[in-house]
């Protein structure tokens, strides 16, 4: 028995807020699909208009890096093939930035990082910024 457990966040190129609407709703269709095939449990998404949070579940036969590469290649390629408007908002042609931050989770921190993700829209404005208090 196995319980790999990463936190995984990603952004999009130059930070431009595409991820909404019903890009947002293809994209979150198509990475769980992608994650699926991979063999990764989502346990928990939160979607941004410029970047992605994940908490997902792998075997320790897959090397994370190159489970990365497949989500954000193959989501890219999808979401440019439904929404070729997003390509204009875009230079070179690129949906994600290169880099990409992932962290182990544990029993102990599971519980935080899960409420972290769920808790990202309330906490954050449009294009998510911090929202103005009142």
């Amino acid at each position: 028995m196995y319980s790999l457990q990463y936190h995984i966040v990603w952004a999009t190129k130059y930070r431009r807020p595409v991820i909404i609407g019903s890009v947002e709703a293809d994209f979150k269709k198509d990475i769980r699909e992608i994650a699926e095939d991979l063999g990764i449990g989502i346990i928990a998404m939160e979607t941004m208009p410029d970047h992605i949070h994940m908490l997902v579940d792998c075997r320790p036969q897959l090397c994370i890096s190159d489970a990365v590469k497949v989500l954000k290649g193959t989501s890219a390629w999808r979401l440019f093939r439904s929404h070729p408007e997003i390509k204009s908002q875009l230079w070179g042609g690129h949906l994600w930035n290169p880099s990409y931050f992932v962290a182990t989770v544990s029993d102990r921190t599971r519980e935080q990082v899960e409420t972290y993700i769920r808790g990202q829209r309330t906490k954050r404005g449009v294009g998510g910024r911090p929202r103005k208090k009142r």
